[in-house]
Parts: structure tokens; C-alpha cells; sequence
């Protein structure tokens, strides 16, 4: 078993403190223009939580080493998974990216506009639901397929 010495374990396991905040301020700014209802800031947003995300995947990696070439000595060489996290991230954030696209282009090419605009039928049935009345579409007399219901004679047993 080898022992390493004290401060060559502390030195490893101490992040850079410039690039926790770079992280931090990426997704909190991406954070906050993603909850905007113009679909350009939303998209905007989508980057700059990316491109935070895969500054932590260099921040939880450690510090650098040399290749993973064979013959190396294992303890200089840096770990891949990091690297290959970050190709991960890069490619989900693209997929969101191009998604995002095409619903801001479609958006635009409709209304002429990027903002979301409200659902009528969410706004119709809040008001229902406010008023303690059902919707039109409700059918009290289909059987519920749900295990509580199921269950709601109390004895563990389907109903007959």
C-alpha cells in the first residue's frame, strides 16, 4: 500500500475557486433567462447552463495530468470520465439547443412573435377549478384504472 504525503492529498482535492464561481454565475445566469417567456432568452439560457455544466465536469476533474498512454505511471495520468462527461454534455446541450430552434423558428413563423403566449384551455380549466365545477370532457360513469381506487373497498382486494 503507498502513502502519499499530506499535502500532496490536499493539493488534489482543493477545486479552483475560479472556476466554482465561473460555474456559479454560467448556470444562475442561465438559470434566470430560462425562465423568461421569450423563447430566444430561454434558448440563451439553455447555452449558458451548458457551457456552466461542462466548466464543472473541469472543475470536478481535477488537476490536469499527462495522457492515459500505456506504460505511464498511473498516478500522473488524468482520468478520462471527465472528458468524456463532458462530451456527453456537449451533446445533450446542442440536441436542446437545436430543439429550441426550431420551436422559437416556428413560433416566430406563426405568431410573428418569440414570447410564449398563455394557454387558453389551462386558463379555462383554472377557472373551473376556482368555481368547484367539472369540464365537459369529464365521464364519471369510466372505471378508474388507478390502484387506489382499486384498493378503496379497504381490505386489499380489487372490487368485484
Amino acid at each position: 500500500m503507498t502513502t502519499l504525503a499530506p499535502g500532496l492529498i490536499e493539493s488534489t482535492l482543493q477545486p479552483n475557486i475560479t472556476l466554482v464561481l465561473v460555474t456559479v454565475g454560467l448556470v444562475a445566469a442561465g438559470t434566470a433567462l430560462a425562465l423568461d417567456r421569450s423563447l430566444v432568452r430561454v434558448l440563451l439560457g439553455m447555452v449558458l447552463i451548458g457551457n456552466g455544466i461542462a466548466v464543472l465536469y473541469l472543475v470536478i476533474s481535477g488537476r490536469a495530468g499527462r495522457a492515459p498512454f500505456v506504460g505511464e505511471d498511473p498516478a500522473a495520468i488524468s482520468d478520462p470520465l471527465p472528458q468524456a462527461m463532458v462530451l456527453t454534455a456537449i451533446v445533450i446541450s446542442l440536441a436542446t439547443i437545436g430543439f429550441l430552434l426550431a420551436l422559437s423558428y416556428r413560433l416566430w413563423q406563426i405568431s410573428g412573435t418569440d414570447d410564449v403566449p398563455d394557454d387558453a384551455e389551462d386558463a379555462r380549466i383554472q377557472r373551473l377549478a376556482l368555481e368547484d365545477q367539472t369540464s365537459s370532457t369529464y365521464d364519471p360513469s369510466e372505471e378508474s384504472t388507478t390502484t387506489s381506487d382499486e384498493l378503496a373497498d379497504g381490505d386489499g382486494s380489487p372490487r368485484p
